[in-house]
């Protein structure tokens, strides 16, 4: 009995934490968007899908463990998790690749729906001062990587994480 609340609290504890850094990994790409300005690219936004889903399902995996169900469904929702975090994480190396010249990127990567501001001018003044993102460029390097690479190695640690908390043994 003791250690089948002991697993329960180590998967809530585990689920818990991967909820909040998938919210706090794609809260920063949200805060250099819409503080610092950096206009995201077509496979910038793609990356951002695997925590939007990944962050309620976790939460859902610290509920499943809270309520005490059968650990299967929580260690399932965690191996989910970490199979999102896998695909952030494909995402985030092919992102990386494109804007090292190591592959081709998309060919319709400029082409992302954003709101340019007028500034009470006409839309024709606006769109010669706007230049759509290119994946092929990354706008920041942060310690010689870029946002995408940042993003890979996120995704490659919560995969970790996630899948270590799923198929640890039972105490």
């Amino acid at each position: 009995m003791i250690n089948a609340q002991l697993a329960n609290r180590r998967l809530f504890y585990t689920a818990l934490f991967l909820a909040l850094a998938m919210a706090a990994t794609v809260g920063t790409a949200l805060g250099f968007q819409h503080i610092g300005g950096y206009i995201p690219c077509k496979l910038c936004y793609e990356q951002r899908t695997p925590y939007y889903i990944g962050a309620p399902l976790m939460l859902l995996a610290a509920l499943s463990a809270w309520l005490q169900l059968p650990t299967w469904i929580t260690r399932l929702l965690l191996v989910a998790g970490g199979a999102l975090m896998v695909y952030g994480l494909y995402l985030g190396a092919y992102h990386a690749g494109v804007e090292w010249s190591w592959w081709q990127g998309p060919a319709d990567c400029g082409n992302v729906g954003v709101v340019v501001d007028t500034g009470g001018r006409g839309v024709l003044d606006a769109l010669d001062q706007f230049v759509p993102p290119a994946c092929d460029k990354a706008a920041l390097r942060i310690l010689g990587l870029s946002m995408a690479g940042w993003n890979a190695i996120a995704s490659l640690i919560l995969a970790g994480v996630a899948f270590r908390g799923a198929f640890a043994r039972s105490m």
